[in-house]
């Protein structure tokens, strides 16, 4: 892949930060993280990708931190937005570490901050589903740690809402 910052078709300056994401945001581990290279310096090993889109140029650039700082003149905001997504990726690593006890059903379960997560096993298919207080989840997964990242991304996502 070519350096762009040398790339005369491509705009340097101008680029609106579009999202940051975490590629290992469920939890993955790092042997089975897929990372990035940076479109621009071709920096590899990235995880967190910044997504940038410019008015005059047709493609969305990945890009790590700091090519996403120079490209949108934004020394703030990019490195702010992946403050964030390591602060949750801190709290998803110490999600896995709690001690999550069994129930006298077979039921894994957590009792945090005054509410109940419940994972259930599926005795027929083996699969998983989470239960939050008294909301079931739509899904099944394959694994406890699936089910676990999925109770743990429903408990954020309550927070945000403030219902939690």
């Amino acid at each position: 892949m070519a350096n762009l910052w040398h790339t005369k078709d491509v705009p340097h300056k101008g680029w609106n930060l579009v999202d940051v994401i975490d590629i290992r945001e469920d939890g993955q581990l790092e042997e089975d993280t897929p990372y990035e290279t940076c479109m621009m310096c071709n920096h590899d090993k990235i995880r967190y990708i910044h997504i940038l889109e410019h008015n005059e140029y047709p493609h969305h650039l990945r890009v790590g931190c700091n090519c996403a700082e120079k490209l949108t003149e934004d020394y703030t905001n990019p490195a702010s937005k992946e403050k964030e997504l390591r602060s949750r990726a801190s709290r998803l690593k110490t999600w896995y570490t709690r001690k999550w006890k069994t129930s006298t059903k077979g039921n894994t379960y957590l009792n945090i901050e005054e509410h109940n997560i419940t994972i259930f096993k599926n005795k027929k298919t083996a699969k998983f589903t989470v239960k939050i207080d008294e909301s079931f989840g739509k899904k099944e997964f394959e694994t406890l740690r699936e089910a676990q990242t999925a109770a743990f991304k429903g408990m954020e996502y309550y927070k945000k809402k403030g219902d939690w």
